[in-house]
């Protein structure tokens, strides 16, 4: 998973880019119309130059953001004369400056907050309190405030207004790159959050992400009813991410795999329904039975407490934060638009009928059907991650971590690869080395994530989980997901005209290229696909893998709504609503496929913890991903993200046209599919 570095750029500049107007923001009518009017008037006749609808724009932009602390509607009328710029020459290079102070704030901050955050988020010795609070403070939190009390978020108000997602794909089309990074300015300041309100929320993200990364599974203590033990000693599985992948890599263990991923489907049953005992979190000391709850302490039961809901204290304590923002976002009013409509510039109605559309393909149940004779039983749960379709899927785990372990034994042999990598991907060795200096390797505490860089001149960071004996294949895999995120991070940054466009448009563009690099783990390995049907089965896999984070994204849609509707919901009462909302989904669209009933699995997923509304850029981003490499096919890959990653942040549908061609669609990949199942 990519590290949110949005979440701290958002907090740093609030620069969602929404779909709304801000005119009724806040303490509306302060500046009012006749206001407005005269210092349009009064501009035009000061500077005639002047474009006037630019300039009323602008104008009414400054205005709603303007609160009677600021000054007085005189005083306004004051600053709109004075700060208005009409000269082109003029606001270009205003606006090259702005950027480039921007850029030193952005990019230092992100520094700032990763040395903060060092000991949290790498492995890095132990936890202290002190390391909490230093991790979860945020460097950014009163700038917001300091560039209203000093006008400069006035100043960028005024001329270079905010254009509403509606006008910037009405327009867009015809914009050079320059009045698209200027608009892209003109997103930084749509809405006045208190420090203190975000330093909260950053605060309880904080806490939350320290939670998941603890949550490991000791697998060398879980017992079966009659005392056996299945997974190695030293087995440490975080939840959900190791546990989910553990279930992967045994359908290609013939003899006791199905055994094992019972196990893992009871423990995980026990991790939602918060039936987990706590002590046997992260801890080694006590053998535990996941399927009958009991537990042994050096040979003696003993009687432990159940998790007391924190899992879902979590979620409530981050949906009380980011609340508590909504007022202060009129036309963004909850969490859940500024997710969809601000951050990701897809509507969230448009999410859940595209998910919805695309579950209830008939397709889904041939692929099961494909999937129930493979397997040669009726399906189960956990099959909604079944692995098969992979060419790797007939290939010994412990065979693929025998070589990574070799290859990887620790972060910098990982980091010296990563230049060797790229060359097989197809960069040139001289481009190679440039991006690859551009990005570090350090060990994780958690699963591993990319974080960025934020400015020119830094690097960005890859964090994986390497243990004493080596990098196993499960984080080998997942480090090539993360390297994926890392090289379009570099790109994005470095080869891109304007700062304001630097990105991409939206977090599911950079999960599209980390499932790019990771689909290509085997060939970085050295392993040959002898498989004479790989596209037909990479397209069962991508149509199966769709399915299912469009299924756990749907279930955290309609969780955020239940939350909205209830505000003051206790911890144990989201705990059954949750499970009640999965149990739902699954009977609506994955029951009808693999005809099991009931189950709650789809809640399983630890984003919807630590990275509330995430889920839906993985879903946007496999058909991305597939739409982008149904392109790639017959280019030059290396090329083609070079060229594809430089465009920067441009609206996700102005992006896609000029990648591939076409606006996001599910339609390639069912097309695909029909082919797949002939």
């Amino acid at each position: 998973m990519m590290k949110k570095i949005l979440i701290l750029m958002t907090i740093v500049f609030t620069a969602c880019t929404s779909n709304i107007r801000n005119e009724g923001e806040m303490t509306a009518g302060f500046i009012g119309e006749t206001t407005i009017n005269a210092a349009v008037d009064r501009v035009m006749g000061e500077q005639p130059s002047a474009e006037r609808a630019l300039l009323e724009k602008g104008v009414r932009h400054a205005a709603s953001l303007w609160r009677e602390e600021d000054g007085t509607a005189e005083e306004f009328g004051d600053f709109v004369a004075s700060g208005y710029i009409s000269d082109p020459d003029r606001r270009k290079s205003v606006f090259i400056k702005v950027s480039n102070y921007f850029e030193t704030l952005g990019g230092n901050m992100n520094e700032i907050t990763l040395d903060l955050r060092k000991v949290l988020d790498e492995a890095a010795g132990e936890i202290d309190e002190i390391d909490r609070m230093f991790g979860n403070y945020s460097v950014g939190s009163h700038l917001q405030s300091d560039f209203y009390d000093n006008k400069i978020a006035f100043v960028i108000a005024l001329n270079f207004p905010y254009y509403t997602l509606a006008e910037k794909e009405q327009y867009g089309t015809d914009w050079s790159r320059e009045q698209w990074a200027m608009a892209r300015l003109g997103d930084q300041f749509i809405s006045r959050v208190p420090a203190e309100l975000n330093q909260a929320a950053s605060v309880a993200l904080g806490n939350a992400e320290m939670y998941i990364a603890d949550y490991n599974i000791c697998m060398g203590k879980l017992r079966t009813d009659d005392g056996r033990q299945l997974f190695p000693d030293d087995m440490v599985l975080l939840s959900h991410w190791n546990l989910r992948d553990e279930i992967k890599s045994n359908y290609a263990d013939k003899e006791s795999g199905n055994e094992k991923q019972e196990m893992i489907y009871k423990v995980m049953e026990r991790i939602i329904r918060q039936e987990i005992p706590g002590e046997v979190i992260n801890n080694p000391a006590y053998e535990w039975d996941p399927f009958t709850n009991q537990v042994v302490k050096e040979g003696t039961p003993v009687e432990l407490s159940n998790e007391a809901d924190t899992r879902y204290a979590h979620v409530i304590n981050i949906f009380n934060a980011l609340k508590a923002i909504d007022p202060y976002s009129p036309g963004m009013n909850t969490a859940i638009l500024r997710s969809f409509a601000g951050g990701m510039e897809i509507s969230q109605e448009d999410a859940e009928k595209l998910f919805d559309e695309y579950l209830n393909s008939p397709q889904l149940k041939q692929i099961a059907s494909i999937i129930r004779e493979r397997l040669g039983r009726d399906l189960r749960p956990y099959d909604i991650w079944y692995d098969g379709f992979k060419p790797r899927s007939t290939i010994s785990e412990t065979f693929l971590t025998s070589k990574t372990s070799a290859l990887y034994p620790d972060p910098d042999a990982f980091r010296a690869a990563m230049p060797s990598m790229l060359v097989k991907l197809g960069w040139s060795p001289a481009r190679a080395k440039y991006l690859a200096d551009k990005i570090v390797v350090d060990p994780a505490r958690g699963s591993g994530h990319a974080w960025g860089a934020a400015m020119r001149g830094s690097v960005s960071h890859l964090r994986t989980r390497i243990s004493d004996k080596g990098m196993d294949y499960k984080g080998y895999n997942i480090a090539v997901h993360e390297f994926g995120h890392n090289v379009e991070q570099t790109i994005s940054l470095y080869d891109v005209d304007y700062y304001m466009l630097s990105g991409v448009p939206n977090t599911a563009f950079t999960e599209a290229t980390a499932f790019l690099f990771q689909d290509r783990d085997l060939m970085l390995l050295g392993i040959k696909e002898d498989n004479t049907e790989k596209v037909r089965l990479q397209t069962l896999d991508a149509a199966w893998s769709l399915m299912e984070i469009m299924g756990v994204s749907t279930v955290e849609m309609k969780l955020w709504k239940w939350l909205y509707e209830n505000p003051e919901a206790t911890p144990a009462m989201l705990k059954e609503q949750t499970i009640t909302i999965a149990t739902e989904v699954w009977n609506k669209y994955f029951a009808p496929v693999l005809g099991a009933n009931d189950s709650p699995l789809l809640a399983i997923y630890s984003h919807m913890i630590n990275g509330p509304l995430y889920l839906q850029n993985y879903a946007y981003g496999q058909i991305i991903q597939f739409q982008i490499e149904d392109y790639l096919s017959g280019r030059n890959f290396s090329d083609e993200v070079d060229r594809m990653y430089s465009l920067g942040r441009l609206t996700p549908q102005h992006w896609m046209n000029l990648a591939v061609g076409a606006k996001i669609s599910p339609q390639p990949i069912l097309r695909a599919l029909d082919e797949a199942l002939k």
